[in-house]
């Protein structure tokens, strides 16, 4: 079957059933349609059963309901975060749009004394008369959403931080400095069995950080990372590698030795650590040990 919504409620009941699965990965190049000008089910089930009969079906690993389930609390947060800051940044564009001065900036703008000077503008829209005034009312719905948006969040984290305290595998990858929380119960929930992978390069590629390469008769270089896989891992891998640089001295050692004294590879230094601190994730949880940098082993 190609992945979807119900796909791993099928996976389930076939489990059961003793039967064997196929998960289509349709993100996947060998599964891109191009130049077709017929698209139907029927072609799709056809051209999955051809792939399977010759053992190229780009699969997906589909993990059991209480992971999948974990994964989707994880990614539900990631939404609810990306929705608060699209609020805050619409209620930033009201004030602009008024030539308002004064702004609270920071995050203490989105704290008590500056949720307070944003209300003190706001009026519900049932009680504005002038047309003029309307920005008060959309204002004073933002604000509304945004209190109920920070409130499911925090209920969501408690509940995200409840089941990580319970979790070694989640406690463990804490012990790297620099790690909180977030990126470790989404590396467990993403990766969940290590043992799936083959080794490091498999690891880094399930997030997109290895690179494309290019072969063509004598010639053959690498390109940019790929970019596909899973996105949530990348971009939070990516987050914390920038801040590890300060709080890990792992992390700085080898942003350092990945930069080769050059300015102009910043991006290039950070992306081949978020790829290191994966594989390093990878490796505590296959072996079930916690983090120990020692400079001498680093240095051999």
């Amino acid at each position: 079957m190609e992945v979807c919504n119900i796909a791993g409620w099928i996976v389930d009941i076939a489990r059961v059933l003793g039967k064997e699965t196929e998960v289509a990965n349709t993100s996947h190049d060998a599964w891109r349609w191009k130049n077709v000008t017929k698209k139907t089910d029927k072609e799709d089930a056809l051209k999955l059963a051809k792939l399977s009969a010759m053992n190229q079906i780009p699969t997906l690993h589909m993990p059991v309901k209480k992971v999948r389930e974990h994964r989707s609390l994880i990614k539900y947060r990631k939404r609810l975060v990306k929705n608060k800051t699209s609020i805050q940044n619409s209620i930033r564009a009201i004030f602009s749009g008024q030539g308002i001065s004064g702004v609270p900036k920071g995050k203490s703008a989105w704290k008590k004394e500056g949720l307070a000077w944003f209300r003190s503008y706001a009026k519900p829209l049932g009680r504005i008369k002038d047309i003029e005034q309307l920005w008060r009312g959309r204002l004073y719905v933002e604000l509304q959403t945004f209190e109920a948006i920070s409130k499911a969040l925090k209920k969501v984290e408690n509940k995200l931080d409840k089941l990580g305290s319970a979790d070694s595998r989640i406690r463990r990858l804490q012990t790297i400095p620099g790690v909180g929380p977030r990126l470790a119960e989404t590396v467990v929930a993403f990766l969940d069995d290590p043992n799936r992978f083959q080794n490091g390069k498999h690891v880094g590629s399930y997030a997109g950080l290895t690179p494309k390469q290019y072969q063509s008769g004598q010639m053959e270089r690498q390109g940019r990372i790929s970019g596909q896989g899973n996105r949530l891992l990348r971009n939070l891998l990516f987050d914390i590698s920038w801040s590890s640089v300060r709080y890990n001295r792992w992390a700085r050692d080898t942003y350092k030795k990945l930069l080769r004294g050059s300015k102009s590879r910043k991006k290039i230094a950070i992306t081949a650590l978020a790829r290191k601190l994966l594989v390093k994730c990878w490796a505590m949880l296959r072996d079930e040990k916690d983090w120990k940098y020692d400079i001498r082993e680093d240095a051999a």
